[in-house]
């Protein structure tokens, strides 16, 4: 991959690899905690992965608006995304109440919020545009390989070293100074494609037609694109251990790395709504097969094969954004792309977690299902030709 990428590419790639191997060490247990030391359920669970997702809308939407309006550099503000995220997420360690927990976790998002649309904007700067897919899938198998380290880390700390969660949640803070060290110190900004300009004031009609209607659906899929942390919580409900829950936490990481890498490079050969169908028409049966996951094994088979098609969608859903951005307001479309799937967040999380809470895990499984399959048949009729490339 180095060797056909930009480096650019490649050590933002890294990056996420360290940042997700922290956050990986952490997520998978916040269900555990949820349930367990806060002594909450899957409402609690919904309304904090909801709340703190929709936090962090506003600012993608303002960073990546901000680096395209004044100097177009990006780094800065990545680089405080990283920070934050870092330096607040070890905090999960000394939670007392679900409410604590709920700040802190917002808290983190607000780090992803003024990082993610730059971070994305610098890889689609960095390629040309037949390679936007594959760029976008290699930063993906990076970020679920951290994922899947961090968890295997956890694991092995509560198998082996302490059965005591805030310690392995504390120590994530190793790998989170490496991230951000790394983004100091060796992410180079690629020069701009266009010259900086005034840019019309921030418009919702001001995006095409063909790009408002991806961001439309894609905002909607958000109702469906449930959280691993909800198949935890399943597992949790189905006696599983915390070791063994997180080797599963790994596993779907795994799936996700792979299949995304080798998703986006396929979207570099078809057209992207093709691969995006696929992965969420596969996506949708995944979930009404987590319906009748009541056993431990059956859990595990269905969740490998959910990371499987999650990850192939991932690079091919942001190089289809890119596609469809104007010259000179990539960080704009980056922004929009998070702004709206975070604000869909918070009526998601309650949405899965009130029926899981008040009706049952498979009511809110298939409810999620059906949302992915009404998602997939809208891109279908109404995305009528993503594919064609080129600044619009």
């Amino acid at each position: 991959m180095s060797g056909r990428l930009p480096r650019t590419v490649i050590i933002l790639g890294w990056v996420s690899f360290l940042n997700d191997f922290a956050s990986e060490m952490v997520t998978p247990l916040i269900p555990i905690l949820v349930a367990g030391t806060l002594a909450a359920g899957p409402l609690a669970l919904g309304v904090i992965e909801g709340t703190a997702d929709a936090v962090a809308a506003f600012l993608r939407l303002w960073a990546g608006r901000h680096s395209d309006r004044f100097t177009g550099r990006r780094k800065a503000l990545t680089l405080a995304g990283y920070a934050l995220s870092n330096a607040v997420r070890p905090l999960f360690s000394v939670v007392f109440h679900w409410l604590a927990l709920l700040v802190l976790r917002s808290v983190d998002r607000v780090g992803k919020g003024l990082r993610s649309a730059q971070r994305d904007a610098m890889l689609a700067d960095a390629v040309e545009v037949h390679r936007r897919g594959a760029a976008f899938g290699v930063q993906r198998a990076f970020d679920n390989c951290g994922a899947v380290l961090g968890a295997l880390v956890a694991a092995l700390a509560l198998w082996q070293f302490t059965a005591d969660i805030a310690t392995v949640i504390a120590f994530s803070a190793l790998p989170g100074l490496l991230a951000v060290a790394l983004v100091g110190l060796a992410v180079r900004e690629p020069p701009r494609r266009t010259p900086p300009e005034a840019l019309p004031a921030l418009s919702w009609d001001a995006l095409g037609r063909t790009q408002r209607r991806i961001l439309l659906i894609v905002a909607a899929f958000t109702f469906a694109r449930l959280s691993d942390t909800f198949i935890v919580l399943r597992g949790h409900q189905l006696g599983l251990g915390v070791v063994e829950l997180l080797l599963m936490w790994a596993s779907i990481s795994l799936m996700k790395a792979g299949s995304s890498y080798y998703g986006g490079r396929w979207s570099d050969a078809v057209p992207r709504r093709l691969v995006l169908l696929v992965s969420w028409t596969a996506w949708a049966a995944g979930l009404w097969l987590l319906c009748v996951a009541d056993t431990g094994p059956l859990l595990w088979s269905v969740a490998i094969y959910i990371g499987l098609v999650a990850g192939l969608g991932e690079g091919a859903e942001r190089a289809l954004v890119r596609d469809h951005a104007r010259g000179g307001e990539v960080g704009t479309a980056f922004g929009w792309y998070y702004f709206l799937t975070g604000l869909a967040a918070i009526p998601a999380g309650i949405a899965v977690g009130g029926l899981w809470h008040w009706q049952s895990a498979a009511m809110a499984f298939s409810f999620a299902g059906a949302v992915a399959a009404l998602c997939a048949l809208l891109l279908l009729v109404l995305v009528k030709n993503p594919s064609t490339l080129g600044d619009r």
